[in-house]
């Protein structure tokens, strides 16, 4: 994990994610005391857990994208899960478990990537003797025809061949054997069969699986492609093969433990509602909190690649609570989660401040598909303005879904650009008020239109 000091982490979050200050501060701080908590004595470790964050705000004002650039900043697994998907299946629903074999399966990622760095020079040494093999093969000698014609001795056969490999490996270094086709035979491996419900690869016993997977055999395949194409499907063969498994699975869980992120989205809808006739919803609800309870506090869930202990991952959940409160959960969940932020919605001058200031701001994207068909599009001061008023004020009228109601917006008033340009001759779109008010001032304004279409 990075030595970064709480100031430090919000103003990299500052660089993609325009103001909720105070969900920065809070995770900023959550992901300090982590770092704190790996650099104390074993003994002391064993007592502190970390402090669970509940994020409290409608959709789009920036909860999921915080906790996602959080992950991506330390190198540490992430992964994100609705709670309503635990409800879909009868009472009970899917297994809470799942989201810890899918923080193994994140972090067994993570370690991969940083151990190909490792083995990438063996691995591009090893595809480069593998091509070698298949653009120059190695012919047995030839037998003399009569008694006139002496046989090539072994040593002159093997000097030979050698002289012509080390010419077509510089070849190969210098690229001008890429468009030369090779054939070469690549395994394949079909995925199992899926014959259980939704919920039954998840409850079958890791060794079950594993036994599934030997059984079924691997599949050979023929294939014919480029130098260059080949390059790459062996380099991967040969990067797995090089990569030592076990010691990847071993640190990968031991990554999901110390510094594994689960965002658990969308707790308010396992809230229980306390109306009347909401029954058999209500049981639903309470048995994913349940069930979601002892993962949340402490246990030690299988995986195929071993046994993983919760107590110290961090888990951050969000939700809207619009007909609901945190304090509907409950109280031994709620207790799990100390730290509670609320985040504001978006302000015109946030719209403002998230079309120009991230380093990948939505019009920058624009911008840079257009570019691919020769079209410049260049935004002005008015017209990113006018943008953000409309934006803000569709929101205010029809449901707030903050900052994706941009992505609506701009995909409409860009739409002919997007169409025509390609075979435009015109090559320069200014954006500004006018443009703006143009393409989408008469469907703002008409409060049915923008239900369905912005």
């Amino acid at each position: 994990m990075r030595d970064m000091t709480p100031r430090q982490i919000v103003e990299e979050l500052n660089q993609h994610i325009v103001g909720q200050d105070k969900a920065k501060r809070a995770v900023a701080i959550a992901l300090r005391n982590r770092w704190r908590w790996q650099r104390l004595p074993e003994e002391e470790r064993r007592e502190i857990t970390p402090k669970n964050i509940i994020m409290i705000g409608p959709t789009g004002v920036g909860k999921t994208e915080i906790t996602r650039r959080l992950a991506k900043l330390i190198g540490s697994p992430f992964v994100k899960v609705e709670a309503t998907r635990f409800t879909e299946v009868g009472y009970v629903g899917r297994d809470v478990e799942s989201m810890i074999r899918e923080l193994v399966d994140a972090a067994i990622n993570l370690v991969k990537q940083r151990r190909r760095g490792e083995v990438e020079q063996d691995a591009v040494q090893n595809v480069e003797d593998r091509l070698l093999d298949l653009l120059v093969p190695h012919e047995p000698r030839p037998l003399p025809r009569d008694d006139n014609d002496p046989a090539e001795p072994e040593d002159d056969h093997e000097a030979r061949h050698e002289r012509t490999r080390e010419k077509f490996r510089q070849m190969l270094r210098s690229g001008s054997l890429d468009e030369r086709q090779v054939e070469f035979t690549i395994q394949q491996r079909k995925s199992p069969v899926q014959v259980f419900s939704n919920m039954g690869l998840e409850h079958m016993d890791s060794d079950i699986q594993q036994m599934f997977e030997r059984l079924i055999p691997k599949q050979t395949k023929d294939r014919k492609v480029t130098v260059k194409e080949a390059r790459r499907i062996l380099l991967e063969q040969e990067t797995e093969l090089l990569l030592d498994k076990d010691a990847i699975h071993d640190e990968a869980l031991r990554l999901a433990e110390d510094s594994g992120i689960v965002f658990l989205d969308e707790i308010d809808k396992i809230c229980s509602s306390g109306e009347p006739g909401r029954g058999g919803t209500d049981v639903s609800r309470q048995g994913v909190q349940r069930d979601l309870l002892p993962i949340v506090e402490g246990a030690t869930v299988n995986t195929r690649y071993g046994a993983i202990k919760t107590d110290h991952i961090l888990f951050i959940a969000a939700g809207a609570f619009h007909s609901s409160r945190p304090a509907d959960l409950m109280p031994e969940l709620q207790g799990r989660f100390p730290i509670r932020v609320e985040l504001d919605d978006l302000t015109k001058a946030d719209f403002l401040r998230i079309l120009t200031e991230p380093s990948t701001s939505i019009t920058r994207q624009y911008q840079q598909l257009l570019a691919v068909d020769g079209i410049h599009v260049s935004f002005t001061t008015d017209g990113l303005a006018e943008i953000a008023e409309i934006a803000w004020r569709v929101n205010q009228s029809t449901q707030n879904i903050g900052a994706r109601r941009l992505h609506t917006i701009m995909e409409r008033l860009l739409e002919n650009v997007s169409f025509e340009g390609p075979d435009s001759s015109e090559t320069l779109i200014d954006v500004d008020r006018a443009f703006v008010k143009q393409q989408l001032e008469e469907i703002s304004h008409d409060e049915d239109l923008s239900k369905f279409i912005l």
